[in-house]
């Protein structure tokens, strides 16, 4: 029997070397929104290896309300709402989730991971002391989960119609939720095999912000071209989003919306819920009659008539003003 040849290794192509900047741009976009305001601050925040674009607004020392945006997102997104509540007093923290914006791209995606990345921002941000949580859309759903298994990192908890709700909720034994976890694997590493050389399409700043409207009928067209300049990058042959092209909606691992609503009774720290009401392509499609009969032992709820999916996008004020009341009702332990 001949002896086994171990294949010669063949290096791999070089790549080409892209300095990245000492930190997360904050610049101007190159088109003004009317409110809309940078961070103060941004820096790089390690995460097992991945780094992650954080931005802050507001005083370094104020109490501090981290920001959680919702898929195909980033920290961005609230260059209009976080600094609102910063000129409220607080330190207002975001970060683009992995995959989005500035953060680095990962091998494969799932709640859980993103449920990890949002621990390690707190970890950094405020170590020993509890801080008010804000999550929007997916950011919402992931933050149930948060206040659930770590309800000592929180004080209060902020959802922007982040309620997941299918209005059907099995009870799923361990068996079915491997069978699940097989298939969404599969499905997950089929398509990543067939988008691993693909690149978002290019375009001009307008051609973009179209394309983004038909996810956001409600956002207004000017919004979203200064978006272009926060979320996307200009190559030679047009802007490009910086969301990772292997990203799917709906792609985060083994979840179902009900499981996260399940969450929702049990949250110990105050609570304040704001679902829109209009129907859109990004939205959960969830009722009040679906969030009423779960809400927490301290909570607050406001069903908006009029107001989309995108709630602090399309009434930052109104949105805020919210927010900041509740915190005043509610204050955080000294």
């Amino acid at each position: 029997m001949q002896p086994r040849v171990s294949p010669v290794p063949v290096p791999d192509r070089p790549e080409p070397v892209v300095e990245r900047p000492a930190a997360p741009p904050i610049g101007p976009t190159g088109v003004a929104y009317p409110g809309a305001r940078r961070p103060d601050r941004s820096r790089w925040l390690d995460v097992g290896g991945l780094d992650l674009a954080v931005y802050e607004w507001g005083d370094p020392d104020a109490p501090v309300i981290v920001l959680a945006h919702g898929g195909f997102d980033f920290a961005g997104t609230f260059d209009v709402f976080a600094p609102l509540l910063a000129d409220g007093g607080w330190r207002c923290v975001s970060f683009d989730a992995r995959g989005h914006g500035s953060s680095d791209h990962a091998v494969l995606y799932s709640w859980a991971a993103d449920l990890r990345d949002i621990v390690r921002v707190l970890d950094e941000v405020s170590p020993q002391r509890p801080v008010v949580l804000l999550g929007h859309s997916k950011g919402g759903g992931v933050s149930l989960d948060l206040a659930h298994a770590q309800p000592h990192r929180l004080s209060h908890l902020v959802n922007l119609d982040g309620l997941p709700s299918r209005n059907n909720w099995p009870d799923l034994a361990d068996h079915d939720r491997t069978k699940m976890l097989h298939g969404e694997i599969t499905g997950w590493l089929d398509h990543r095999r067939a988008v691993a050389d693909k690149q978002r399409r290019p375009g001009t700043r307008r051609e973009l912000a179209e394309r983004r409207r038909l996810m956001n009928p409600r956002m207004d067209l000017a919004w979203l071209e200064y978006l272009v300049g926060v979320g996307a990058v200009e190559h030679a042959d047009g802007w490009r989003w910086r969301i990772d092209p292997s990203l799917r909606l709906g792609g985060f691992g083994p979840w179902r919306p009900e499981w996260s609503m399940q969450r929702l009774p049990g949250i110990g720290v105050p609570f304040l819920g704001v679902l829109g009401l209009e129907l859109e392509v990004m939205g959960w499609g969830t009722l009040p009659e679906d969030v009423e009969p779960n809400l927490p032992p301290v909570a607050e709820f406001h069903a908006l008539e009029g107001v989309g999916h995108f709630v602090h996008i399309e009434q930052p004020a109104s949105i805020a003003e919210l927010v900041l009341s509740f915190l005043d009702r509610h204050p955080v332990p000294s």
